[in-house]
């Protein structure tokens, strides 16, 4: 008779997983500036140090790569050392037993193809192409290069004002981005190797509502040089926001009733409450940017009478058109994009929705600001249809974790085949086909068909958000270079067969982030202040609190709550909370202060030098 047997972890095996998850923080949390090679080096050794020895490629293979690698490091390697190593790399992929050997030494084969120059900068020259004076990862991770560690300390000693002035400098919609900002600036906070990331995003939002509205500095002297700005969304306010700084004076040009673009009409009031919205875009305008209303290019105006009045023009009309899916029957009524929902939604048109089953196909923030906004109409069921997990949805996790909350269903692997109507040509519903995860392309699992008969899902209105594009037909035919529905411009941002006319944020880029938008926005302002011919430098006259020397013990991470959800569904109003006082100085006083301590310095001073 066999007999069970519970077999308890020993206490080494319980101390080794610790060290593993202490591992994995610090490898989330390495800033970027690292040296690649070393890195490579690291890599090797970590997985050499887990071999069984069994085979002769893992056990022997990867001590001489991670030997080879350290002889670049060290400058005792040649350039036919590379060879050695890319042969020993192919060599051990293609007969090691298992996927330790082959994954370690796939690594160090496509790093030396990758970054082939980094080795033999070491062997040539001795040292490294990545600099670890690079700013603090927070801040290298910013697009707009905010000073994040400045404003924290400004915010735990309760200076807000000083706190919204800094990040001004950077960055003029700080409520805004206190709200709605993707805060790729935590993803390497250092503070994830003791327990989690300072919650910066919501120190920011903090910052903003303690402060309460802060006029903006004062502009320099007029140059005398006009600039017309095409777009006032985030890219074309924040140009015209640094521009006026300097000392020019600007003009916005936007086709509709409000500023804001996108921010105003495509993310939803529940989200970003458009007086809070105003309370950036206010300050903007007080350093006296002039706006026109009602004006879009191409009808009211033409680029050849802008160039004829202004010294400069600047194109920022961002991604305002859709994409669409390519089933037939797709222009009929109730099949929507988001862009023109959400647009109609913010301009404040009567949708009802009651009673309807709606569903959003699109797996992104916009499809998540959709349904979310759907399920405020009145609608009687919502649903996500999208043709990846998950997992591999591009919305922020926060942002599926609230649609679910409310009640939103999420449909996955269901591609859109066909649409389904009635005698009246009314909508029915969509038909999806059935999908499975297969080969991971480009470092992403790409989907096939399963083989199942197609499913319907029952719907009365569509929603279609699977992505953007900008409008460029007048552009185009004029002659501006565009290319796969951007503009093409040189690295300034000026458009070469079009003198004195510059382009930046989402109709360059295509549609991305605020903060990115931003970040572009202040570059191209740069960039047309020195081909005005000037050099303006944007500094702050802001006392960084001086570094304390208190220990750090290890403390959770505030994070911000929300209302209820059966409250939140039934209006519009916001749904995040902001941190209390003693929340936002406990979570404020948990940065390290990497601008000072540890990893790299803070470079460039607090002052903008593009």
């Amino acid at each position: 008779m066999s007999r069970l047997e519970i077999i308890s972890p020993k206490q080494a095996n319980i101390v080794m997983d610790s060290l593993y998850k202490d591992l994995e923080r610090r490898i989330e949390s390495s800033p970027p500036g690292l040296c690649p090679v070393d890195m490579a080096r690291v890599f090797v050794e970590l997985c050499h140090a887990q071999t069984c020895g069994k085979c002769v490629p893992c056990r022997v293979g990867l001590a001489q790569l991670a030997k080879l690698i350290k002889d670049v490091l060290d400058g005792n390697a040649t350039l036919e050392t590379l060879d050695v190593i890319e042969q020993t790399a192919l060599t051990a992929m293609e007969s090691s037993d298992c996927a330790i050997g082959y994954e370690a030494a796939n690594m160090v084969y496509k790093g030396l193809i990758g970054f082939r120059d980094d080795y033999e900068e070491h062997i040539l020259h001795g040292r490294c192409n990545f600099t670890y004076a690079q700013p603090v990862p927070c801040v290298a991770l910013c697009p707009a290069r905010v000073d994040v560690p400045g404003y924290i300390a400004l915010i735990r000693e309760q200076r807000f004002a000083d706190a919204v002035r800094l990040i001004r400098k950077d960055n003029p919609f700080p409520t805004t981005c206190g709200f709605i900002c993707e805060h790729p600036c935590e993803e390497k906070c250092r503070r994830n190797m003791m327990d989690d990331a300072i919650n910066i995003r919501g120190l920011k939002r903090m910052a903003a509502d303690y402060a309460g509205f802060v006029d903006p500095p004062e502009c320099g002297p007029s140059t005398g040089k006009r600039i017309a700005i095409l777009g006032g969304g985030p890219g074309g306010l924040s140009a015209a926001y640094y521009l006026q700084l300097m000392g020019h004076s600007t003009v916005v040009y936007e086709m509709l009733p409000e500023l804001g673009g996108m921010l105003r009409y495509g993310i939803p009031n529940y989200r970003l409450p458009k007086e809070r919205l105003d309370e950036d875009i206010n300050a903007i305008l007080k350093t006296g940017v002039k706006v026109i209303h009602g004006v879009k290019i191409g009808v009211d105006l033409s680029i050849e009478d802008l160039q004829k009045e202004y010294d400069a023009v600047l194109i920022t009309v961002g991604a305002s058109t859709d994409k669409k899916l390519g089933l037939e029957g797709e222009a009929a009524e109730n099949i929507v994009s988001a862009v023109e929902f959400l647009r109609a939604v913010g301009v404040g048109e009567k949708i009802d929705l009651t009673g309807k089953h709606v569903a959003v196909v699109g797996g992104g923030n916009v499809s998540m600001d959709a349904v979310r906004t759907a399920k405020r109409l009145g609608a009687e069921k919502v649903s996500i249809v999208y043709r990846r997990r998950v997992a591999d949805m591009t919305a922020l996790p926060g942002e599926i974790e609230g649609a679910v909350s409310e009640g939103i269903e999420l449909v996955t692997l269901k591609a859109p085949s066909k649409l389904e109507f009635d005698e009246e040509g009314k909508l029915k519903g969509l038909w999806v086909t059935p999908q499975m995860i297969s080969n991971i392309k480009d470092g992403r699992a790409s989907i096939k068909p399963t083989g199942e008969e197609d499913q319907f899902i029952r719907c009365e209105y569509l929603i279609v958000a699977i992505g953007q594009n900008i409008e460029t037909k007048y552009f185009e035919d004029l002659g501006f270079p565009v290319k796969w529905g951007r503009f093409v411009t040189d690295s300034t941002g000026a458009i070469e067969e079009f003198p004195g006319v510059f382009a930046g944020g989402d109709c360059t880029s295509g549609p991305a982030s605020v903060i990115k938008a931003i970040a572009a926005a202040k570059v191209v302002a740069a960039n047309i202040d020195s081909y005005l011919g000037y050099h303006h430098i944007i500094s702050v006259d802001i006392d960084i609190p001086e570094i304390g020397i208190e220990d750090k013990s290890p403390c959770a991470r505030v994070n911000m709550t929300e209302r209820d959800s059966s409250e939140r569904v039934c209006d519009f109003e916001g749904v995040e909370n902001c941190m209390t006082l003693s929340e936002g100085l406990q979570e404020a006083s948990r940065c390290l202060r990497c601008d000072h301590f540890g990893y790299g310095v803070f470079k460039g001073g607090r002052e903008h030098r593009w």
